[in-house]
């Protein structure tokens, strides 16, 4: 069964158009195959980009995974109008830096925060290492800083399980990586939003009130980072 799906997959494959074109998006590419194709994923928000007005000078650019995707109803910025989510669900920080200059630096916001690591974590695109994921990290801050934008670095979030990869312990590097998070904001100048304290049930797991599945928020989970994230955001309008 398993060598059938591998040879259907190759067989469509072969039918995606490839190469050099002058709209790569308008490609049909089928769920299963898009992040071979697209491993940025960078036809998401291809066209909201291009249909933006010129940034103002308030812009909040929000980037990250599903945990940022899933931010709607209460994501806050200096201006609501121009305050722009650019999660992208399942995506690593390998991916997130392939499309960074895309959907963060092209727009020229104020400020851009960054929450990320937790696919990374979980294994999404395989086994990796923390100082893969903090060069990934660093990197970003180093382009965005070069464009004269702001940072705010967002703790991972509380992971005790990763549900669709329960080989995963994820509870060490969820732990190591926040403290390098909070050091590498204080050494460079970066805001640091701690969402891992007010949503953390005491014991390295998510309080299972405030998510959906031990790691998404839900709409409680994202009010109680409400206020967190409205501090960060003024801390680093202020620098």
């Amino acid at each position: 069964m398993l060598v059938i799906v591998f040879m259907l997959q190759a067989v469509l494959a072969q039918n995606i158009p490839t190469g050099v074109r002058t709209n790569p998006c308008a490609v049909t590419i089928p769920y299963e195959q898009h992040t071979r194709f697209d491993f940025g994923e960078f036809c998401k928000y291809e066209a909201a980009n291009a249909a933006l007005p010129p940034a103002g000078p308030r812009r909040v650019v929000y980037f990250g995974d599903s945990l940022t995707e899933g931010w709607l109803r209460n994501i806050v910025g200096l201006d609501a109008s121009d305050t722009h989510n650019r999660g992208i669900g399942g995506q690593t920080t390998a991916q997130m830096l392939v499309r960074f200059r895309a959907d963060v630096l092209n727009l020229r916001p104020r400020i851009v925060h960054l929450m990320v690591g937790t696919n990374d974590i979980a294994g999404n695109k395989g086994p990796t290492s923390l100082t893969r994921i903090q060069e990934a990290v660093m990197s970003m801050c180093e382009q965005a800083r070069s464009h004269g934008i702001r940072v705010i670095l967002a703790s991972v979030l509380p992971a005790k399980i990763i549900p669709w990869n329960r080989s995963v312990d994820p509870v060490p590097a969820v732990r190591a990586l926040n403290q390098w998070l909070v050091a590498y904001a204080g050494q460079n100048g970066h805001t640091y939003a701690d969402y891992y304290s007010v949503l953390h049930d005491g014991q390295d797991g998510f309080q299972r009130h405030l998510a959906i599945d031990g790691i998404h928020p839900n709409a409680e989970g994202y009010e109680v980072m409400r206020p967190v994230a409205m501090d960060a955001i003024r801390r680093a309008n202020l620098q």
